[in-house]
């Protein structure tokens, strides 16, 4: 590993990456790490996903929420002028695995607003009928983020001290908020790279931590399975399926399954990857990588805009040596 670790680092120079960290352990233990920033909380971007997820997973394993909770009902005060009958349909599940039916991310046009992000979410366009097509939804998020808050009186951030913060060894992170006090959900989340460690342990193990079942295993489980086919962010599943099936198309190589990990399936706020890995995926290059078959995880911070080619150098030399 040593030697496959240089080259690696060496393989990131030269393609003038901005890695920030690596960490790379295996049986439970740290094989290899690097630092080239201060040991500080570092932005995670989406990887706060996966952390809303395990939040609700604890919402239902407590009976506060259930997958087949329609956020009509959960937000009354929100709903628009006209509810559509697929706007009644969306649901947890729906949010939890990017379908809720939008056919565009409404993140962008709402993240600077004052306005009711979720009244925002639900007047959105809805060009499909929910749980049909895939499309990445920071905003859906967001929702999940606040129907955590709403069944449960707390932040998110504050429902996982107990839960998730302290039996993992973290120190209560700092979690960005929306303008009506409520956890941005799909974004702002800020942890050390350790951490970041800590969480994939406990998702390789099965939601175990140091012998303690922390996160519920059937959530775990579910969690990190293919529940819906996936396609990269900014595109939606029907758009691909069109893409796919004219080779002349200019972009028609970048949707090849076989070479794209972001074209494996999603589960709940996390992605399958190739090599029967799954993990959290923050824009700019944030990884929690958990590679079931070796027994390992591999977490990094950046600020790489080409995610795909980061994650191939981590294929390419740490995945042979594990």
């Amino acid at each position: 590993m040593e030697n496959a670790f240089a080259a690696y680092l060496q393989a990131v120079a030269d393609s003038s990456e901005q890695l920030h960290s690596i960490m790379v352990l295996q049986h439970g233990k740290v094989l290899m790490e690097k630092s080239f920033v201060p040991d500080t909380a570092h932005i995670l971007n989406s990887v706060s996903k996966t952390f809303t997820a395990t939040a609700v997973g604890f919402a239902i394993s407590e009976g506060l929420l259930a997958l087949d909770d329609r956020i009509v009902d959960l937000f009354p005060e929100s709903l628009p002028a006209h509810v559509s009958d697929t706007l009644e349909r969306i649901c947890i599940r729906h949010l939890l695995t990017m379908n809720s039916g939008h056919g565009k991310d409404p993140t962008s046009a709402t993240r600077s607003g004052q306005g009711d992000w979720i009244k925002t979410f639900m007047e959105w366009p809805i060009a499909y009928e929910p749980g049909t097509c895939y499309c990445y939804n920071s905003l859906g998020t967001y929702v999940l983020s606040a129907a955590v808050q709403k069944v449960t009186g707390q932040k998110v951030v504050d429902y996982l001290e107990s839960r998730l913060w302290h039996p993992l060894g973290i120190e209560k992170p700092y979690w960005q908020e929306s303008p009506a006090g409520i956890n941005t959900g799909g974004w702002g989340l800020y942890l050390k790279t350790e951490d970041l460690a800590r969480m994939g342990l406990c998702l390789l193990n099965g939601g175990k931590f140091r012998g303690q079942q922390v996160i519920p295993a059937e959530w775990v489980k579910e969690m990190s399975a293919a529940q819906v086919p996936s396609v990269n962010a900014g595109v939606n599943e029907r758009q691909v399926a069109e893409i796919r099936q004219d080779p002349s198309h200019p972009v028609y190589a970048m949707f090849d399954p076989e070479q794209n990990d972001w074209q494996q399936g999603y589960g709940y706020q996390m992605w399958r990857c190739r090599h029967g890995a799954f993990r959290a995926d923050g824009a700019n290059g944030q990884y929690i990588l958990i590679l079931p078959e070796q027994d390992a995880v591999i977490v990094t911070t950046a600020d790489i805009p080409n995610m795909r080619q980061e994650l191939n150098l981590i294929w390419d030399y740490l995945l042979p040596a594990l």
